[in-house]
């Protein structure tokens, strides 16, 4: 027997359980990965949580949780390629990834995704970057950033933001990032300049961009995307990822599906490089899954929210 995160119905924190399941293993064309870290995203308990986000993944009750991990293969099933047994990897298993074990098809298919975890890269790190990398390289490629922008980022402290801020600094960009006041020195650390959401943002922004904003990306709603359209925008210079598939005023709507096929290689080599650096506001281990969710689910985290096998 092995140890899986599995609700029956949807709901908050308190419908995930740790259960004792089959132990999975590695089919033709398969490996099976001995999870060490999952990293807890907020579609993760969206999608336990609302009925609706579940099917827009094809997801039904009863499930398992989560989607990006990091681990060590220990099963190799026949005609799998690309993979052997003790090699360190880290990726997606949608609606499966806090559990003892994952079993992923090589080359993987969308959603799952499977890469190798480079040397010097910790498994707690490597379980936080698909989701967040994919979906924060998405958000810029989408607006075409380049150097001398000034980028407007919305939930800058977040998941996503985290990543989204230290790429727009490395494209040479200057970065502006909404947060809660008590992220703000977080913020400052990352390389961008903090300014608090909510009514008034749009003469914040003005007050610490006086030249203007020439892009924008809102990882969290739309506040930041109908700000920077009341900047003087262009719609095309704004993208949204959590805004549903119609954002206002014609900006652009992505995710991290839409992330170029080398954005978690461009990120990991910036992590080797001391280039980027990847905050982990908590670690839990597998038994407090649903204390590690509700951090999650508070929208206030510093960082990466990690849990451990």
């Amino acid at each position: 027997m092995s140890r899986a995160v599995i609700y029956e119905t949807f709901g908050g924190p308190e419908v995930l359980e740790l259960r004792e399941v089959p132990e999975p293993h590695a089919g033709p064309g398969e490996v099976r990965v001995r999870v060490a870290a999952a990293g807890l995203n907020r579609m993760d308990w969206g999608i336990s949580s609302l009925p609706e986000a579940a099917a827009q993944f094809g997801i039904t009750v009863p499930s398992g949780f989560g989607y990006d991990f990091a681990g060590v293969v220990d099963e190799v099933g026949g005609g799998a390629t690309g993979f052997a047994v003790g090699d360190r990897v880290y990726g997606g298993a949608l609606g499966r990834a806090a559990a003892d074990f994952v079993v992923v098809k090589t080359p993987a298919g969308a959603p799952d995704a499977l890469f190798h975890t480079p040397d010097g890269i910790s498994d707690e790190v490597a379980s936080t970057l698909p989701v967040a990398g994919h979906t924060a390289a998405a958000a810029l490629a989408a607006i075409g950033l380049r150097s001398g922008d000034t980028v407007l980022i919305g939930g800058a402290a977040g998941g996503v933001g985290v990543f989204a801020v230290q790429l727009a600094k490395l494209a040479g960009a200057t970065v502006i990032g909404t947060a809660a006041e008590g992220t703000f020195e977080f913020l400052r650390q990352l390389g961008a300049g903090p300014v608090a959401y909510g009514p008034g943002l749009a003469d914040r922004v003005r007050a610490v961009a006086p030249d203007g904003v020439t892009a924008a990306t809102d990882l969290f709603g739309t506040e930041t995307a109908e700000t920077a359209l009341a900047l003087g925008v262009p719609p095309g210079r704004i993208s949204t990822v959590a805004a549903g598939p119609n954002p206002p005023g014609g900006v652009r709507a992505t995710g991290g599906i839409d992330a170029g096929p080398d954005a978690l290689e461009r990120i990991t080599d910036a992590i080797l490089a001391g280039k980027i650096t990847v905050p982990i506001a908590a670690a839990f281990p597998i038994e407090k899954i649903r204390d590690a969710v509700t951090l999650q689910a508070g929208g206030h985290v510093h960082g990466k929210v990690v849990v451990t096998l």
